[in-house]
C-alpha cells in the first residue's frame, strides 16, 4: 500500500468548498472520482484542512492510499486530465505509511487579498475583495503585529467552530502592500478556528478604516469576545498559501 502525498491548487468560486458533501460540487469530491477513474480505486482524500466556499489554495495539501503502482510523476498528469481546470495538482511524492496531511501539519500560511482602488475589478472579482474606501496601511501595519504569539483567539472564531480549544499561536503577520492598490494580509501559525483568517482581515480594515486604534487589537482578543472583532470578510479573498510539515 502506497500514501500519496498531493500538493494542490485551486480557484474555489466554482466549488461548495473542500468537504465531500452530497449534491454539491466541492474539491475533495472531485478529486476522489478522477483517482478512482485512473486506479479504479474508491479512496479517501485527508486534506490538512478544509477551505469553505469560494476560498481559493495555492498549495494545499492531501493525501491518499493506494495499491495502485502508477509512477509517481505520472499521478499529477493523470489526475489533472480527470479534473476541471479550476483544479490543478501540482505534485505527487510518496510518503511513508503513517503520513496524514492534518495531523502532521506543523504550519500554515494564509494570504488574504484586498483591492484597495476606487472601482474595483471585473475580472479578478471572485479572487479577491474589493474594499473603495483608502485604507491607512500604516496603521495596519501596526495592528496586525498583535496578532503573533499564543493568544485565546475566541473573538475571532465564527460560531459554529467545533474546536476546543482557541488557543491558537501566530508565528508570523504581514501586511504587504502590492502594486495596483493590492493589499495582503498574511499569517502563518500553527492552526486556524473557523472564519478566523477572514475576521482577522476583517478587523484589521477596521483598523485602516480608522475605526479602531492598532493598540485596541490587544484588547478585543483579551476580551474573547467576538462582538469586539470586525467583520467577517467575504471568502473570495482568502488563499492557503502554503501548509509546512517538520
Amino acid at each position: 500500500m502506497r500514501n500519496i502525498k498531493l500538493t494542490i491548487e485551486y480557484d474555489g468560486k466554482d466549488f461548495n468548498g473542500w468537504q465531500k458533501q452530497p449534491n454539491k460540487l466541492n474539491i475533495q469530491g472531485t478529486i476522489e472520482q478522477a483517482i478512482e477513474r485512473i486506479t479504479g480505486e474508491k479512496v479517501d482524500l485527508n486534506a490538512s484542512g478544509r477551505t469553505d466556499a469560494g476560498v481559493h489554495a495555492y498549495g494545499q495539501v492531501a493525501n491518499f492510499k493506494t495499491n495502485s503502482n502508477i509512477p509517481i510523476e505520472k499521478i499529477p498528469i493523470a489526475i489533472n486530465s480527470n479534473i476541471k481546470k479550476s483544479i490543478v495538482i501540482k505534485s505527487a511524492e510518496e510518503v511513508e505509511e503513517k503520513f496524514h496531511s492534518r495531523l502532521n501539519c506543523k504550519r500554515k500560511t494564509y494570504r488574504y487579498v484586498i483591492n484597495n482602488s476606487k472601482y474595483g475589478t471585473a475580472i479578478y472579482r471572485n479572487l479577491e475583495t474589493h474594499i473603495p474606501q483608502k485604507l491607512n496601511v500604516e496603521k495596519m501595519k501596526q495592528a496586525v503585529k498583535y496578532f503573533e504569539g499564543e493568544h485565546d483567539f475566541k473573538a475571532f472564531k465564527a460560531s459554529g467552530t467545533s474546536s476546543k480549544s482557541s488557543v491558537r499561536t501566530i508565528y508570523k503577520a504581514e501586511i504587504i502592500e502590492k502594486e495596483n492598490e493590492k493589499i495582503y494580509i498574511e499569517l502563518t501559525g500553527n492552526g486556524f478556528l473557523y472564519n478566523m483568517v477572514r475576521i482577522i482581515a476583517g478587523t484589521l480594515v477596521e483598523v485602516g478604516l480608522e475605526k479602531i486604534e492598532p493598540e485596541d487589537i490587544k484588547e478585543i482578543i483579551k476580551s474573547k469576545k467576538r462582538e469586539n472583532a470586525g467583520k467577517t470578510l467575504p471568502p473570495q479573498g482568502l488563499y492557503l498559501l502554503k501548509v509546512e510539515y517538520d
